[in-house]
């Protein structure tokens, strides 16, 4: 049986309803569609409620990612799913929003899409079985990795200096990042905590460093 919060919502399924974002169908009828192999004859045709930025609207799936591969940061996002976390979808779409070049699942192949919003149907997706083979795909790659974790002998990710090509990696909600993935970092970063609480959510942490990352490295007048 399909647990439901891994099947894949249809183009429209997000935005029905009296508050539907997007656009209807192209003006005119098929006699003034663009002669654009980007454009996507059956969004033409029905409108395009996806969520998506206005300037891919009735672009075809294919040519969105083209586009966006095209100018993706050369950071990485990682996190432990170790035990089918609810927050992967959530950075999914946050690695979206920023451009990162992947998200990579380490652990547990599976997990919760709902949080994604349809983006991982843009944002690249991987998966890794453990740690160590992550680690080992980083070194290939050249990355360095950045462990966000607010443990013992951590650095402030407020005054830390974030390579520009690295792999955030991030822990499993609630136990963190296991001893393994401490260990076979480059850096322990954390993020400064100034309430009561233990630690905050996965999801939230990466996009505070996502955002660390961009404040940084990327170019916030050159979106396109």
């Amino acid at each position: 049986m399909t647990d439901p919060d891994d099947r894949e919502p249809g183009p429209t399924e997000w935005h029905t309803g009296p508050e539907a974002v997007g656009v209807g169908p192209w003006p005119g009828g098929p006699g003034a569609w663009p002669d654009d192999p980007r454009y996507d004859p059956a969004l033409l045709a029905g409108g395009d409620r996806r969520n998506v930025v206005d300037r891919y609207r009735y672009w075809r799936r294919e040519a969105v990612v083209a586009d966006l591969d095209r100018r993706r940061h050369p950071f990485h996002v990682a996190i432990e799913n170790l035990h089918h976390d609810a927050n992967i979808g959530t950075i999914v779409r946050t690695a979206n929003a920023f451009a990162a070049a992947a998200v990579h699942v380490v652990g547990r192949r599976r997990w919760n899409r709902r949080g994604a919003m349809v983006t991982d149907r843009y944002q690249h997706v991987r998966h890794h079985p453990d740690v160590a083979a992550l680690l080992v795909w980083a070194r290939g790659e050249e990355l360095a990795v950045v462990a966000v974790d607010n443990g013992p002998g951590a650095r402030a990710l407020e005054t830390a200096t974030l390579p520009r090509r690295c792999v955030l990696l991030f822990g499993q909600e609630g136990v963190g990042l296991t001893p393994e993935a401490v260990a076979g970092a480059d850096v322990v970063l954390a993020i400064a905590q100034f309430g009561s609480t233990r630690s905050i959510n996965a999801g939230v942490a990466a996009g505070i460093a996502m955002h660390a990352w961009v404040r940084e490295h990327a170019d916030p007048d050159h979106l396109g």
